[in-house]
């Protein structure tokens, strides 16, 4: 850090930590991933939490913001984030009543639900106040990027609440849209971890964190589009709102992976020096630093390094930088340090115990105006020659055990003493672990249960009990890595599936890490990797060199990538687009399906979206999809060259509920002969048809799949109109229209006999 700064420990006794805030008089709220709301209160973590609840904490699911009423204590709210688990998992913002250091019990009131996850991944969770009292809630795409920029879903937004949870009906989208879409503030987002607001101006940056390339700071506008998943990083789209500052994936501190934390530095009682006022600090996970901005002139500096996974950023009361360490389970406290100031601790040294032979290190954290000087002490006499912040003793000896230890630190303005730490030496062997499964080199698809058990034996306990044991996975990516299934105690064996959702890249693997200790406090910790199997996914068009969408990103073609076998990968078509003079609109895609549609590719595959010139004529009947059984809440309008859908289980586009929607389809149908036609309707469920405006077949019930008939008499080159309805309630989705005549056998009514437009 800049001279004159310190670093201190307030507490390292936190599990799993995702984020904080600090109330005005100085107590610290912390969010553990698990469910419980820790308080910090004078230097100290109270044994109790304030609160806890009941959460899915596998991947970054969890307790994962918290914000506390503008009018704290004399409103005493406390506002939360987390994923409840019922009736299925979905991320909810609930608000409770403080009574000291305690939430009321039954306080919750849940002012606002998310739709049902997918992927454990990208769920945002940053919650902060405005100046005008509004609540503003940051939410991932959950790998739905597609979603991120359409007003008809919450994914990959910032939203805009009132302090009860309704609606304020001057947001930018309000008469845009219906229901809970209405609190839409921003859209374009990825994955915004973290926002903050600046004090006095509520002027709000929010913190992005980036796909492949860019980390962004956006600058928080109502109403603004930052062009995710068609862009990110820096941009000149006018489309688009292009980020206040954006830096690149890699190593050093200029770059990094994931942008998590961000604070404006505009405390009401100032201890930082003065140019500090106003800068925003920010922080990246991966590369563990602190930069700053300054949004006068966008002068970026670094100002501290060495961190280890820094995921929150606050400044207390106090005027210090606060912030959360992930990797350490810290909050740590960052102050200036005044001129000709006497030493203090910022951290202590803890007692050891250690098997003869080993080597024992104690080690004190100090600041103060330099020159520090540092004397160790052995039973209270100072020990020669030992005069750094660390005493390491190379080999110890049975003898050893008892001594006493501690450490004088001065200057030319004072001293302090440290804590006595003691040495505890051990004839004790240490325990030996051994992970029986999974067996090395396995491989993984998406999909996959994983099964891990592991042995632990020790020369002076013999078989460790399940009390010795303690599991964990991480899920890596790159050079960083994600939480997967958090510490689990207390057993030999466990099992987790391999998500087909969350992240596409094929430079991932699994971390399964096993610690076993024995009575008298030996470790012996390894780990196994598991590894993907990775097929190749094609994607070209018909003609050459159009360009598609993966993932909701467009992607020029040919196109070849390496993915992981069995992950949900997005296909899309870019219609209409220009190319050599010409418009093409997409027509279909080689293997059937629908424009845009979901794969699960196992082998190497490929995917060719045709398309045709504009100026051909259309065949085919246009149809209207809904989001609910009764034709209400249109999602998609397009040409269906004919109507042959076994959709099973799934649903015809991922805007749509897979169990309740419903289709619409109109146009004519042009005969080739001259003679009486049986139309036949194939479906599960609900199934209308008329031609020429009368109601041929009506089944308009939850069944089975069920044929229907009827017949009309038709007259050759005439285009009869057609309108075919259904609707879809529950399971298995099919709708499929067949023709026969005397001349004609009983076939699909093919795309050149179908006419979007009415007679």
């Amino acid at each position: 850090m800049p001279t004159r700064f310190t670093d201190t420990l307030i507490t390292d006794d936190l599990d799993e930590a995702t984020s904080m805030t600090i109330a005005p008089d100085g107590r610290i709220f912390v969010c553990e991933q698990d469910g419980r709301l820790r308080l910090i209160q004078d230097g100290r973590m109270l044994s109790t939490p304030f609160l806890t609840v009941n959460t899915d904490d596998s991947g970054e699911r969890g307790l994962l913001g918290v914000a506390l009423d503008p009018d704290f204590p004399r409103q005493p709210y406390v506002y939360v984030y987390y994923t409840a688990t019922t009736p299925q998992d979905h991320n909810r913002v609930s608000r409770f009543t403080a009574n000291g250091n305690q939430a009321v019990p039954g306080s919750e009131r849940i002012l606002f639900e998310l739709p049902t996850l997918g992927a454990n991944n990208h769920n945002g969770g940053a919650l902060h106040f405005r100046p005008d009292g509004k609540l503003y809630v940051a939410v991932g795409d959950n790998t739905r990027s597609e979603l991120a920029p359409r007003l008809d879903s919450l994914m990959g937004k910032v939203l805009r609440l009132e302090k009860d949870g309704s609606i304020p009906t001057d947001n930018p989208f309000y008469t845009r849209t219906t229901g809970s879409n209405r609190a839409i503030w921003a859209i374009g987002l990825r994955n915004p971890f973290s926002l903050a607001v600046q004090p006095g101006t509520g002027r709000i940056f929010i913190n992005d964190v980036g796909s492949g390339d860019w980390e962004e700071i956006n600058d928080g506008i109502a109403g603004a589009n930052y062009g995710w998943p068609d862009t990110e990083g820096p941009t000149t789209d006018p489309r688009y709102r292009t980020p206040l500052f954006a830096y690149r994936h890699g190593s050093g501190t200029s770059n990094g992976c994931a942008i998590t934390a961000g604070v404006f530095y505009n405390p009401a009682q100032r201890q930082f020096p003065t140019e500090y006022t106003g800068r925003y600090f920010f922080s990246d996970y991966c590369n563990g630093w602190i930069r700053t901005y300054d949004p006068k002139d966008g002068a970026v500096a670094v100002f501290a390094t060495g961190l280890e996974a820094p995921v929150d950023l606050d400044v207390g009361p106090d005027g210090s930088l606060y912030y959360l360490d992930r990797a350490e389970d810290e909050v740590r406290r960052i102050r200036y340090m005044a001129s000709n100031e006497a030493p203090t601790l910022t951290s202590q040294p803890t007692s050891l115990t250690v098997s003869p032979g080993q080597s024992a290190t104690f080690t004190v954290g100090a600041s103060g105006t330099p020159p520090l000087r540092y004397q160790w002490l052995r039973n209270d006499s100072n020990l020669a020659g030992y005069t750094a912040a660390s005493l390491a003793l190379p080999a110890v000896t049975l003898s050893d055990s008892g001594a006493r230890f501690r450490v004088r630190v001065a200057n030319d303005f004072g001293s302090v003493l440290s804590n006595e730490v003691t040495l505890t030496v051990r004839s004790n062997t240490a325990p030996v672990a051994t992970l029986l499964q999974p067996v090395d080199g396995t491989l993984y698809s998406a999909g996959n249960i994983i099964t891990y058990e592991g042995r632990g034996t020790d020369a002076e306990d013999g078989t460790l009990p399940d009390s010795a044991f303690t599991w964990q996975v991480d899920f890596h990516h790159d050079e960083h890595l994600h939480p997967f299934v958090p510490a689990t105690r207390g057993v030999r064996s466990g099992r987790f599936t391999i998500p087909d959702r969350g992240e596409t890249a094929a430079n991932v693997w699994y971390r399964i890490h096993l610690r076993v200790a024995d009575s008298g406090g030996a470790v012996h910790e390894l780990f196994r990797d598991i590894r993907p199997r990775k097929v190749k996914l094609r994607m070209n068009t018909e003609p050459a060199g159009l360009r598609v969408t993966l993932d909701g990103q467009p992607q020029p073609t040919p196109l070849e990538v390496e993915t992981v076998a069995g992950v949900v990968r997005a296909l899309g078509a870019v219609s209409p687009q220009e190319k050599d003079g010409k418009t093409y609109v997409f027509d279909r895609w080689s293997h059937g399906g629908d424009a845009s549609q979901e794969v699960r590719p196992t082998v190497d595959s490929q995917y060719t979206a045709v398309f045709r010139d504009s100026s051909t004529p259309v065949n085919g009947l246009r149809a209207q999809y809904f989001d609910t059984a009764d034709f209400k809440d249109l999602k998609l309008e397009r040409v269906d060259p004919s109507v042959d859908f076994r959709w099973d289980e799934d649903s015809p586009d991922p805007a749509l509920d897979i169990n309740t929607f419903s289709v619409r389809w109109t146009g004519s149908v042009l005969p080739l002969y001259s003679e009486t036609y049986t139309f036949y309707t194939q479906s599960n469920d609900g199934v209308r048809l008329w031609v020429d405006g009368k109601l041929l077949i009506d089944d308009w019930t939850v069944h089975v799949t069920t044929e229907n008939r009827a017949t009309v008499t038709l007259q050759a080159g005439r285009a009869h109109a057609i309108q075919l309805e259904f609707f879809e309630q529950m399971g298995v989705a099919l709708m499929r229209l067949h023709w026969a005549s005397p001349s004609q056998g009983k076939q699909i009514i093919p795309p050149e006999r179908l006419r979007p437009a009415a007679p």
